[in-house]
């Protein structure tokens, strides 16, 4: 079972909170996921220079609390706080576009990523990033779990699917050390896709990292 659907979602509610955490009857329910969906993918383009890992958003009455993780909460906070007013503005703004009838109060938190080197998301963008560089695919996932391993993982699995390297016909390429339990729900796995569009067309990029088990 653990195989065949995302790990993080097999762990929700057991080891992970959910990243969205409001109640909405039917009618306003669709409305409010696809403005979280809205609001995540133009926090990813904005905040793309700090390293942005996950944004959780918490909803009340008349008030938003949004909360975001960064490897580099300072490119964020800016000089002073000037930037995190700026961002502050930017998603009242862009909230207001997407509902203009609701007025909300927002508060807007910046958090750091303590081990970006075991956070999935981050080295899967990592290693997105240096695959649309056309640097080379194995020298790329055994440097990043490397990385991961000497960060005090218990195991790390990357996964490439697509024109791997330009090639002409697409294969899937699996890098693994470690153990990488995936059936066992206290098992803290984390896990992320990212795609990378290199001049070839997208690869498909897949890492899951092992931190050990969680006790409750």
């Amino acid at each position: 079972m653990g195989q065949k659907i995302n790990p993080k979602g097999f762990r929700l509610g057991v080891l992970y909170p959910w990243v969205s955490r409001w109640y909405a009857d039917d009618k306003r329910y669709k409305t409010l996921l696809l403005e979280d969906i809205r609001l995540r993918l133009a926090l990813e383009e904005k905040l793309k220079n700090a390293g942005l890992s996950r944004v959780e958003i918490e909803r009340s009455i008349n008030r938003i609390d949004i909360i975001v993780y960064v490897v580099r909460p300072g490119v964020v906070i800016g000089r002073g706080g000037t930037g995190l007013e700026d961002l502050k503005k930017y998603v009242n703004t862009f909230l207001k576009k997407q509902n203009q009838k609701s007025i909300l109060k927002i508060e807007l938190k910046v958090e750091p990523v303590k081990e970006p080197n075991l956070d999935a998301t981050i080295v899967a963008k990592n290693i997105a990033e240096q695959l649309a560089k056309r640097m080379p695919h194995k020298r790329v996932s055994n440097q990043a779990i490397e990385r991961v391993m000497g960060s005090g993982a218990k195991g790390v699995r990357i996964l490439l699917a697509g024109r791997i390297a330009g090639a002409e016909i697409s294969r899937r390429e699996k890098f693994q050390k470690g153990t990488v339990p995936l059936s066992t729900i206290r098992e803290d796995v984390d896990y992320a896709e990212i795609p990378s569009l290199t001049k070839s067309g997208y690869i498909g990029v897949k890492v899951w990292i092992a931190k050990g088990e969680k006790v409750a």
